[in-house]
This record gives structure tokens, C-alpha cells and sequence, in this order.
């Protein structure tokens, strides 16, 4: 038998996980590195950064990472360093002071769900603008000390890096993010072991493992499916944001909403308000509704009570970027919850029909979200306004401006996203409450005081900063994708800090116009190459991976920023991540936003500017439309004059060319004998007075316990009582109502309204008596007026109320005197609806009936 030369089997690698011991006298510092408090503090990030800043930079600003990997002989350096372990201790007593802090008891508790969160660019579980303001959101809840938790995924390859190749053409790249490594910490349940969570997917059960964020005081629940007693095509469902096909969408909308109320009942946590972050999470009200149905309760009785503690707020500002589920998918793996509920099918797919009994409809989460909690906003007050038209179709029979959809404009976490050179600036002259009373313009107004040369110095200061982290970030990966060094080279030394930067940087989707300047280059060449006046632009932002028209965009601008007389001056940078956004928005000087009307829902990365003496440049949508300021910044106009959009983008470049030339840049170059412009530093105060204070988180978050959790807390609290009696009072009074609501009739009707028609001046009286079939004056009628001028949409004239006059057994007479007080040609009706004390609004039960 001949030997064989080479006889080996494949190793058995057995993971080993050897974690740094810290020494006693810095054990507090995993604790802190463990709670992302830091994230907001730049002080902390500071000592982080003291304690090997090489390894600091290596490791990402991870401070898990950073201390796992710190030697035994640096620890021993850093102990013996009494000026390093003073600031530790004074770091953690800090810490420990706002931690010890209990929750304010006198605002509602609230569970917040959301499909990212933007936290830091170290925990990769966010993609854009929906992520950093949930992120925002906490950070200002644990500032506000709320009693709040959060639920979400903890993906394991999260959004993408994006690298541009040597085309211009964007790779996305998906890295495996090493739990062990980040500031999370495995949930344990009661009994001190791990937490796991079994979540029913059809005839199955989905795992998953719960991981926990500290994000100052608020808690934030993370589920992962990707361990071994999921199968392949269920670990992956916490892979990527955003990512895989529809089946896989709907099965992490089934673990955020139903895993995640789920996740908090194993917790023992029960909260006054269920806050849905965009439909994504609305299978969360399905399961309390299912709780609560298993506790004894029936359907409409589970429903009322579920309604009281829930909102909606959407992003989205149209009906195409909804999630919509085909009947057979959504029936795969929800077909045993009308069982679960004590209802049809049909009544339970109809929840997320805007048409329930039309078999064609596809189930809509944002229409269930809609069925199923109180309240909905938008997220500015023109989105809405837009959402209230795209909903109205789910309340039939009550006209936009009608319904109930509230909004709140979103804001911006102040400490996160100002830079600390403006901090030690606004500390200096701004009240020391300030960071408590950040909504308050007057204090604001202290801007007026500082110092021309101050505010200068402070905006040059964030623009060298930003030019030294482009050269440093991106030499390697320019020389590596770009091909020629010397262009490379060129490249980097053209940015200049001294010229006037303009900064358009957001996601790359078509609706975001970032084509809008490159109209006329000729024009645009003409503006960069002035030798006098030197502008650059930076583009940066990613396409969605199956995004192709975005993915164009960028490389038609990377194409463009390669020419000759563009070079330097038209600059993208790839990898929009929280860093660069940080640098980025403090460090141009003007941020321009170019968005197709009304489709920015609100924008943040504006705001985010505005805090750091940035001044935009912006379509009127979105926030801008209502914080834009004369003298503040500029704007280009809300209104529409082509409905043909190439048209209205030639318009739009040619107003922002014209800008640019006759305004803006000859402002920012006006120096009159001095390094600076006057006027530029007088728009930077106008903007801060004026504008930044009406758009910081601390205002939203206000602004949603005063326009919605207060008073939803204070109407679920009375459904609640008394073994919910009120609830059950409500559920009765509405299925009597639907019951006998067809039965309703109208006994006689008079009217003394001439053939001829109204004439102003005169008064006019309309009688009805209504057999209300022993609903006991449940029925209210309204005369409604709409002007008929041919508009393509009609709207609402006046609402006038009949008076109920009379009472004979079931017959109830009502009368309503009209009095007109404009000519012309209007469209009226008769609207009958059900009353009730107890209905937070119309649209909670939206039932109408027009009368002869």
C-alpha cells in the first residue's frame, strides 16, 4: 500500500472569545462605553479619543472595540496617568447624575417602533433620514427623561457602504457587523438567562434573540434572527435593511410589529402610548388587539382599546411608496389571525383595504395603520396637508381638510448635530437654562451679540475642518478608483476653503432633482471658473441598490466632475455615512435642497445645518416651507408654473443660476476691506435667531406630547377603568349604530329654498325629522357647501350644523337656518353621522349618509 504524501481533514474551528480585563480602576469605563450616551457628548468622545488616539481612529470611534483592544502596558500607562483618570472619574460621576435621574411621571410612557435608527455611525442600523430622526428621537426622550422604550432589528450587515468604481458606477458593499464588538448587550429575561422570543410564522415558530441598546435612559429592544434555531430563509430576515423581496419584507414587518409587542409582554413592560414610525410597524396593534381578545375581551371591545393608545406617523408623501401585500403572500402567513380575533377573512384583510370588499386590493400596512390607531401625522405641516388628501379615501365621505391627519414638522437632536465649536459659542452667549429651553427664540436672539469676526471665525474654522477630513478620508480610495495620481493630486489641492461651498447631499433618488444644476453647464462652468469668486459644489449620498435611475444620477455627476473645467469644482463624495454628514453640514456654507414638489416629506439634513451657522438654499417643501425667513436664506418657489416637469426643471436651474450670480455670491464675496462679508454674517444670525430654534428635536418631541400623547393618554386612561367599561360601552353604542344605521329614515324633509336659488343677506330655513330607531339622539346632520369652479379638486365651502329642536319617541327634528354669505355657484348636501361623547373624532367611526 503506498503512504499517501499528504492526509489532513478540515480544521474544526471553535469560536474563542478572550475578552480584555480592565483594571478595577477603569471597570467604569465599560459601563460607559456600553451606553451611547457618549454618542452626544463630545467630551466623552474626547476622553475616548485620549486613551490611544491611533487605536481611537483604527477601530472606528468604537469605544468597545477600542478598550477590547487596548494593551496591558497602555491600561497601566492610562492608571498611573492621574490627569487621564480624573477626567474619567469626573466623565462617569456626570454619567451616573443624569442616569440616577427617574423618568418624569407626569407625562405619558411610550413604546416607539421604528424599522432604523441613526444612532451613531458605529452601530450600523440605519439607511437615511427616517433612521437618524428615529435615532434623534431617543437621544432627545433620554435628555427630556421619558419614561420610553424602543423596539427594532439588529441587522447583521445593516445598510451598504457604497465605493464608486472607476466609472463612476456604485458598488454596494454589505460588511458583517461583530455584535461582540459594539455597544449592545444580550436582554436577559427574569431568570438571568438570555432572552429569546418566539414569534408564529404560519405553521411555525421564528427565534429571535434580543439585544439591547442604552441610549442614555431609553431602552432599545433589538431582535435578530440570525442564530442556528432559525432556518436559512429565516435567519436572513434581520440581514439587511431594506433588502431581499416582498416575502421577506413582510416577515420583518411580522417580527417588528408582532415580535416586538411579543418581545416587550416577555419583558413585563406595558406602555401609555404605541407609537408606529411608519407603517412598518403596524402588525403591532394586531398583536395587543390579540392579547387583548385572549384576555376576554371581544374584537370591537380589543379595537377601542387599542385605537386610544396608538399613532401612525407617516413619512411618505405618496400612495407608491406604501408597503402593499398581495392577498395570497399576506394570506400564507396571516391566515390564522381572523381565528386569533373572532372575525371573517374579509373583514380582517378589508383593515388594510381602503376599498374592504374589493378582492383586487392589495393589503396596505399604512391603511391598516390608519383602521387602527387614533391618531396620524404627518411630518410637516405641508406633508400634512399632502397625507391628508392621500388618506382621505379610507374615511369615505368626509372631504381632506376634514379628517383628522395632524401633523408634527420634524426636528433635529441639538447636541448631536452642532459642532462643538458652536456649542462652546452658544454656551458663551446664550442663557445657561438654554439647553432646557431650546424652543424659546429669545434666548436665540443672543446671537445678535457675538461679534462679526466671532461668527466668521467659527464657520472657517468647520470649513478647514471639513477640507482636512476630505483629504485625509478619501486620497487613498481616489488614487485606488480614479486611476491617474496626478488628477488625484489636482483634485484635492483645488479644495479650498476660502471659496464659497455649496453642499447637496441626501439620498440619490430621481425625486431629488440632484440633476437640477448640471441643466446648462456652459452657465455652470462659468460660475465655478471664476477666478475671482471661486464656488466648488459637493454632492454626496447613495442610491438604492436596486435603484437604477438614482445609481445614473450619481455616475452622470461623477462623470461631470471629471472634466477638465470641472475638476476641484464639483466634488461627490461616496459613502454619505453620520461622519461625513456631521462634517459636512457644518462645514459648507450653504446647503441647497432642490426636491419636486410636495414630495419631501420634511428633510432634516437642512435643519441639521441651520445649527451650525449654514444657510440653505431650498425649494419651498418640506420643513423650508414653513421655516424659511427673508434675510434668512433663500427659496425657490412652492408653486408649480409647467405641469410639465422638464419645463419646471429648466425654470427651477435658471432661478438658481440667476441666484447664485446676482445674489448670493456676490453677498458672500462683498468684503469691503475686511476678510469676511457683513451681510453673509448678517444672514448666518438672521438664520440661527430666527430659524434654528423652531427646529430642534426638543420642539418636536414637545410637540408630540402636546398635539397627541397627553390627550390620548388622558381618553385611554378612561377606557381603562373600571374593567374597561367605557370601552365596552363605546364598542356596544358602535355595533348598535352599525346595526340599525341602514334602518335610519328620514320622515320628512322641508326646505323654504326658492327654485331660482340663495341670495345673500337672507336667511333660509331647512327642517328634517329623522326616525332614529331607538338609537337614543345618536344622529347628528350638517348642511355642507362645496364651490363649484370647475377645480380638479374639490374642497369645502362651510359646514353648518342642524339643531336638534325636538323630540318625539324615536323622531327627532332638526333644523338649520342658512345664511349665505358670497354669490355664486356652490354643490350642497345634507351629511348624516353617528355622535358620541366618547368618539375622539369623526373618523374613529366613519359612517355618513347623504339625504335627499
Amino acid at each position: 500500500m503506498k503512504i499517501k504524501a499528504n492526509y489532513a481533514n478540515e480544521p474544526l474551528w471553535k469560536e474563542l472569545k478572550i475578552k480584555s480585563r480592565l483594571p478595577e480602576e477603569m471597570k467604569c469605563l465599560d459601563e460607559l462605553a456600553h451606553n451611547m450616551w457618549w454618542a452626544w457628548h463630545s467630551e466623552v468622545c474626547n476622553m475616548w479619543k485620549s486613551l490611544d488616539e491611533k487605536l481611537y481612529e483604527e477601530v472606528g470611534q468604537n469605544p468597545v472595540l477600542l478598550l477590547e483592544r487596548l494593551s496591558q502596558e497602555r491600561k497601566k500607562e492610562i492608571v498611573k496617568d492621574e490627569q487621564i483618570m480624573q477626567r474619567i472619574r469626573d466623565i462617569y460621576a456626570d454619567f451616573r447624575a443624569y442616569m440616577d435621574k427617574k423618568p418624569d411621571s407626569g407625562r405619558p410612557s411610550v413604546a416607539y417602533f421604528s424599522m432604523e435608527y441613526g444612532i451613531n455611525q458605529v452601530l450600523k442600523i440605519y439607511s437615511g433620514g427616517l433612521g437618524m430622526l428615529a435615532g434623534d428621537y431617543l437621544k432627545e426622550a433620554s435628555d427630556s427623561n421619558v419614561d420610553m422604550c424602543a423596539v427594532g432589528f439588529m441587522y447583521r450587515y445593516g445598510y451598504f457602504k457604497q465605493s464608486l468604481n472607476i466609472e463612476g458606477r456604485q458598488i454596494a458593499n454589505y460588511e458583517a457587523q461583530n455584535f461582540n464588538s459594539l455597544p449592545i448587550e444580550r436582554q436577559l429575561d427574569a431568570d438571568g438567562n438570555p432572552l429569546v422570543v418566539d414569534v408564529p410564522f404560519m405553521d411555525f415558530h421564528v427565534y429571535a434573540y434580543v439585544w439591547r441598546v442604552n441610549v442614555g435612559r431609553i431602552p432599545l429592544y433589538l431582535l435578530d434572527t440570525d442564530n442556528e434555531m432559525n432556518s436559512e430563509f429565516d435567519k436572513s430576515i434581520t440581514h439587511n435593511l431594506y433588502g431581499g423581496d416582498w416575502e421577506n419584507r413582510l416577515k420583518q414587518e411580522i417580527l417588528l410589529g408582532i415580535g416586538g409587542i411579543i418581545t416587550l409582554k416577555r419583558l413585563g413592560i406595558a406602555k401609555d402610548i404605541y407609537h408606529c414610525n411608519e407603517g412598518h410597524a403596524a402588525l403591532c396593534n394586531l398583536q395587543r388587539i390579540c392579547d387583548l381578545v385572549e384576555g376576554g375581551l371581544t374584537f370591537n371591545q380589543a379595537m377601542e382599546l387599542v385605537k386610544a393608545s396608538s399613532i401612525y406617523t407617516c413619512h411618505t408623501p405618496v400612495p407608491a411608496g406604501h408597503d402593499y401585500f398581495d392577498e395570497q403572500l399576506f394570506g400564507k402567513y396571516m391566515r390564522s389571525y381572523p381565528g386569533k380575533l373572532g372575525i371573517s377573512w374579509e373583514e380582517f384583510i378589508g383593515m388594510g383595504r381602503v376599498n374592504p370588499s374589493d378582492p383586487h386590493e392589495r393589503f396596505s400596512m399604512s391603511t391598516f395603520a390608519c383602521n387602527t390607531c387614533q391618531e396620524v401625522n404627518g411630518v410637516s405641516r405641508l406633508h400634512g396637508w399632502v397625507s391628508r388628501k392621500m388618506f382621505a379615501p379610507v374615511w369615505k365621505g368626509y372631504y381632506p381638510e376634514e379628517n383628522h391627519v395632524g401633523y408634527v414638522t420634524n426636528g433635529v437632536h441639538f447636541p448631536s448635530w452642532t459642532a462643538h465649536e458652536w456649542r462652546d459659542l452658544y454656551d458663551k452667549y446664550f442663557d445657561k437654562n438654554f439647553i432646557n429651553d431650546q424652543s424659546n427664540e429669545k434666548i436665540w436672539h443672543n446671537i445678535y451679540k457675538v461679534p462679526d469676526e466671532e461668527i466668521w471665525e467659527t464657520r472657517m474654522a468647520l470649513k478647514k475642518k471639513l477640507v482636512v477630513y476630505i483629504r485625509e478620508k478619501f486620497r487613498e480610495t481616489w488614487l485606488k478608483n480614479q486611476g491617474d495620481p496626478s488628477r488625484v493630486v489636482s483634485l484635492l489641492q483645488k479644495i479650498n476653503p476660502d471659496a464659497l461651498m455649496i453642499g447637496f447631499c441626501r439620498r440619490f433618488a430621481t425625486y431629488k432633482r440632484a440633476h437640477l444644476l448640471f441643466t446648462d453647464l456652459e452657465r455652470l462652468e462659468k460660475i465655478v471658473n471664476n477666478p475671482d469668486y471661486p464656488v466648488q459644489f459637493i454632492f454626496s449620498g447613495k442610491a438604492h441598490p436596486a435603484d437604477g435611475a438614482g445609481q445614473d444620477l450619481i455616475k452622470k455627476i461623477y462623470d461631470i466632475s471629471r472634466r477638465p473645467e470641472f475638476l476641484g469644482k464639483i466634488i461627490f463624495l461616496e459613502d454619505y455615512d453620520f461622519l461625513l454628514a456631521r462634517r459636512l453640514v457644518s462645514g459648507v456654507d450653504i446647503w441647497m435642497n432642490t426636491p419636486t414638489r410636495p414630495l419631501e416629506a420634511s428633510g432634516t439634513s437642512g435643519e441639521k445645518a441651520e445649527m451650525n451657522g449654514v444657510v440653505n438654499l431650498s425649494v419651498l417643501d418640506g420643513w423650508w416651507l414653513e421655516g424659511y425667513r427673508e434675510g434668512a436664506g433663500w427659496a425657490l418657489t412652492e408653486k408649480r408654473t409647467y405641469e410639465n416637469q422638464d419645463y419646471q426643471d429648466k425654470l427651477d436651474a435658471a432661478t438658481i443660476y440667476g441666484l447664485l450670480e446676482n445674489e448670493i455670491i456676490p453677498m458672500f464675496y462683498a468684503r469691503r476691506d475686511k476678510p469676511f462679508s457683513e451681510d453673509w454674517v448678517k444672514v448666518i444670525k438672521n438664520s440661527i435667531a430666527t430659524i434654528a430654534p423652531h427646529y430642534t428635536m426638543k420642539r418636536q418631541l414637545d410637540d408630540y406630547f402636546d398635539k397627541f400623547y397627553n390627550h390620548m393618554a388622558e381618553r385611554s386612561r378612561k377606557l381603562h377603568r373600571d374593567n374597561y367599561r367605557l370601552a365596552k360601552e363605546l364598542a356596544q353604542w358602535k355595533e348598535t349604530v352599525a346595526e340599525r344605521w341602514d334602518a335610519v329614515k328620514v320622515v320628512s324633509k322641508e326646505a323654504d329654498i326658492p327654485e331660482e336659488g340663495l341670495e345673500t343677506d337672507k336667511s333660509y330655513r331647512i327642517r328634517y325629522i329623522i326616525d332614529e330607531q331607538g338609537l337614543d339622539d345618536a344622529i347628528g346632520l350638517e348642511f355642507v357647501s362645496i364651490k363649484d369652479d370647475n377645480a380638479a379638486e374639490q374642497k369645502i365651502h362651510s359646514v353648518r350644523q342642524f339643531k336638534n329642536t325636538r323630540r318625539n319617541g324615536n323622531l327627532y327634528t332638526f333644523e338649520c337656518i342658512i345664511e349665505p354669505d358670497n354669490a355664486g355657484t356652490y354643490k350642497t348636501g345634507i351629511r348624516m353621522y353617528p355622535k358620541n361623547d366618547l368618539l375622539p373624532h369623526r373618523q374613529d367611526f366613519c359612517y355618513v349618509r347623504w339625504l335627499d
